[in-house]
């Protein structure tokens, strides 16, 4: 069952609410430009005006936020709706820097790590998480490491319900693959298939999706959001493909990711990811593409250009860039300025914990730096620009991503007054250098305030935090029966330096 608004949040939104601060990132119709002591009057759930605080009309209630930076509500298009395991898995010498990996023999037992009340409670924590971290709209992604297949629409359905109820705006749909990555007895990586699982999970996606659609929510959309390519069949490709284009709807797929990916491809269907995608129909302007590093420009593939950008930006697909997640597992893109002076529109995820867009941008910037050795390459304007206006193009939203008039007043606000912050110089260069999505004070969703301060109304930050301990402490656990390692939890997560009980006291 869905959460539908009661008459009294109805009535609420139509107040006038002025919001002011020292620093505002208006748009100019072409990018962002910054208005000091600047105000943003929202009426009905859209920007009514926009500009200098002393040319404000009238409000009902104003909201000041003092010093400050207000900008559009922050896009996340890859946001963790998930524990996150990478904090297991994303370092390690030896035998332990392999990837976590279902074993072979795991498949043919698999079994979920969490009951239904424990995967909702997982998705409503993730998405509290979004809301503290100024994301005001989302595109999930969930692991598949403790789970017996994929997503259900009956999870799905239950996380629409929370994140309507929470005001944050969602593009959702669940997850379904043919296959899941395994690795065999003799260390080798492969994949194991269950084409039935992918063909009902794909039916699933499409019940839910129609649903969705049916209730006409402007805070939830649907989308249909398929795993892994390397996961999927042609066949489920291509029926993906042919349900998106009838509903008109979007699709974002992983792709182009990884040097197994693209062997595998390789070898299994005789093409690159990239033609495997454009031959079952999915190479257009609604395809959404996490995370697009492993292209022909790139060193690790052929290291000169051969016309993948040029495909992508010809077909109108986006790129989902995931900066921090990126530089976590060692890879980025090659480079974010190529791919922007190729005109492919970039959006930017977070794709791990925590859901910190503003340490996402400082990690591109300065990869960018390293990768071109020039200061001239942290193209930082690019990169607010990715998180905001990229990805309203990447969902056909031109209402989203800009403070401007008719806009959704999807809005996020942050301090620029802590002493931690150090000096202030041009706002977003403080921020971006000095600070991190903690540092939110506002996250506005469809002109209501969804957290103010670090406080979201109606929720129990300590509990977040005791489930969130409980909930991992599961996951960790459980490693020891599905990993393809096959260890203790000691042998497969050792300490970064070993572990004493106590110190023992000199003897006098």
């Amino acid at each position: 069952m869905f959460w539908i608004p009661n008459q009294i949040e109805i009535i609420g939104a139509l107040l006038r609410t002025l919001l002011t601060a020292d620093h505002v990132l208006t748009f100019d119709g072409h990018s962002h430009q910054e208005v000091r002591d600047g105000a943003v009057l929202v009426e009905d759930g859209v920007i009514a005006y926009a500009g200098p605080v002393g040319d404000a009309p009238s409000a009902d209630e104003r909201i000041d936020l003092g010093e400050s930076l207000l900008l559009p509500g922050l896009i996340d298009l890859d946001a963790l709706a998930d524990i996150d395991h990478l904090i297991l898995d994303a370092w390690g010498t030896g035998q332990h820097a392999r990837r976590l990996q279902w074993s072979a023999e795991y498949f043919d037992r698999r079994a979920p790590v969490f009951d239904a009340a424990e995967r909702a409670r997982i998705r409503e924590i993730a998405l509290v998480q979004l809301a503290l971290h100024g994301i005001t709209g989302y595109m999930p992604i969930a692991s598949e490491v403790h789970s017996d297949w994929a997503e259900t629409a009956d999870e799905l359905r239950a996380m629409a319900a929370f994140s309507r109820e929470l005001g944050l705006r969602g593009f959702l749909g669940p997850s379904y693959r043919s296959g899941v990555n395994v690795v065999t007895a003799e260390g080798e990586r492969g994949i194991r298939f269950d084409e039935g699982e992918g063909e009902s999970g794909l039916d699933d996606a499409v019940r839910f999706f129609d649903e969705l659609r049916a209730l006409d929510d402007p805070l939830l959309t649907p989308v249909f959001l398929p795993c892994r390519i390397e996961t999927l069949t042609p066949d489920l490709l291509a029926a993906t493909a042919a349900a998106a284009k009838e509903r008109g709807a979007l699709v974002r797929l992983h792709a182009l990711q990884g040097d197994f990916e693209r062997e595998h491809i390789l070898e299994v269907h005789g093409c690159t990811p990239l033609e495997l995608i454009e031959s079952v129909g999915l190479l257009n302007e609604r395809l959404i593409v996490p995370h697009g590093v492993f292209l022909d420009v790139n060193p690790r593939v052929h290291g000169e250009d051969r016309g993948d950008l040029r495909r992508l930006v010809d077909a109108g697909v986006s790129v989902v860039h995931c900066p921090l997640t990126n530089a976590r597992y060692g890879s980025e893109l090659e480079s974010f300025g190529r791919y922007r002076e190729a005109g492919l529109n970039i959006a930017l995820g977070t794709d791990s914990f925590p859901p910190d867009l503003v340490r996402g941008i400082d990690t591109g910037v300065s990869v960018a730096k390293v990768q071109n050795r020039s200061l001239a390459a942290g193209d930082l304007a690019g990169y607010v620009e990715a998180a905001t206006l990229g990805g309203a193009r990447a969902l056909h939203r031109p209402d989203l991503g800009r403070i401007s008039v008719g806009a959704q007043a999807d809005l996020t606000a942050f301090r620029l007054d802590d002493v931690r912050m150090g000096a202030l110089e041009d706002p977003l260069r403080t921020l971006i250098l000095n600070g991190t999505a903690r540092d939110a004070c506002l996250t506005m969703v469809a002109g209501r305030v969804v957290m103010r301060d670090g406080v979201i109304e109606g929720i129990d930050l300590d509990a977040v935090r005791a489930d969130t301990q409980l909930l991992f402490a599961k996951m960790r656990s459980a490693y020891t029966g599905r990993d393809h390692r096959n260890g203790t939890i000691d042998e497969l997560f050792p300490p970064v330096f070993p572990i004493r009980d106590a110190i023992p006291r000199e003897v006098s």
